[in-house]
């Protein structure tokens, strides 16, 4: 047994980054936490919980995951985060042994030390048999879903001085290569955590398609149409050109527009 608590504290310290302002940026801190209530849920699954299991040591790696990417990011340093940019995620599994190895010394004994820095090591891995591994590999890519998966990226391209066109493109580009379809497929060791992730996916799906309407102001076009074909319509909706019909089918079928048919507008 050792003093969670103080663990959590240490995880603070270490993750807690500062900002160009000098203020402390809680992001990692808070992803770990997020991080470290999924491995609780999944370590109840009915699939783990016939396994035995390590907690204490499972609950620290979850915080400690990303302790190695916090060493280089900090924002007020060029050189560390010239380091950050080039480094995998391997050399980040890696690093973050390092800051365990560090900063735990004198909480962990040897046996629980050597088991944190595995799973830490081997949640990167697919052919790991290391169930608590096998958990913190889902609770981190179960971040990478859904609400809180848009909110991951959008983070980092605003981190990057990008935008949201750029954002929508980069979009379109893992959706035109499956690159989501791939990821739900091989990134999930534990079957109701992938159905969990596939019902976050549509969310993000519905989001960035309501982000790629407003951003091409699609949504003023069809007030404006709609405005438009308004007026005709105090004359006689049988006046409509085909033009104009088919103009309001291809609204309705825009994203958050899906549901009106054509005797909603009197066609």
């Amino acid at each position: 047994m050792f003093d969670f608590h103080l663990v959590k504290e240490i995880a603070e310290q270490v993750l807690s980054v500062p900002t160009i302002k000098g203020t402390p940026d809680r992001y990692l801190i808070d992803r770990a936490v997020r991080v470290l209530r999924h491995c609780g849920s999944i370590a109840q699954l009915n699939e783990v919980r016939c396994v035995q299991i390590d907690n204490e040591c499972l609950n620290v790696s979850a915080l400690f995951r990303d302790a190695g990417f916090a060493r280089y990011a900090n924002q007020g340093d060029q050189a560390s985060r010239m380091v950050l940019a080039d480094l995998t995620d391997a050399d980040m599994r890696d690093f973050s042994t390092q800051v365990v190895q560090e900063k735990l010394t004198d909480v962990l004994n040897p046996r629980q030390m050597e088991l944190v820095c595995s799973i830490i090591m081997e949640s990167g891995s697919r052919k790991t048999r290391l169930v608590e591994a096998m958990i913190l590999s889902d609770a981190r890519n179960l971040e990478d879903m859904g609400a809180m998966g848009i909110f991951n990226e959008l983070r980092r391209y605003v981190v990057h001085g990008r935008g949201a066109t750029e954002a929508l493109a980069s979009w379109k580009r893992k959706i035109d290569y499956d690159y989501w379809v791939a990821r739900l497929h091989e990134s999930f060791r534990f079957e109701p955590v992938r159905r969990l992730a596939q019902q976050r996916m549509q969310v993000s799906t519905e989001f960035m398609e309501h982000l790629g309407q407003e951003n091409r102001a699609a949504d003023l076009e069809d007030m404006l149409l709609e405005q438009h074909l308004g007026q005709t319509e105090r004359t006689s909706p049988a006046g409509r050109s085909g033009a104009e019909i088919s103009a309001i089918e291809e609204v309705n079928l825009r994203p958050g527009r899906r549901g009106k048919t054509k005797a909603h507008l009197g066609i």
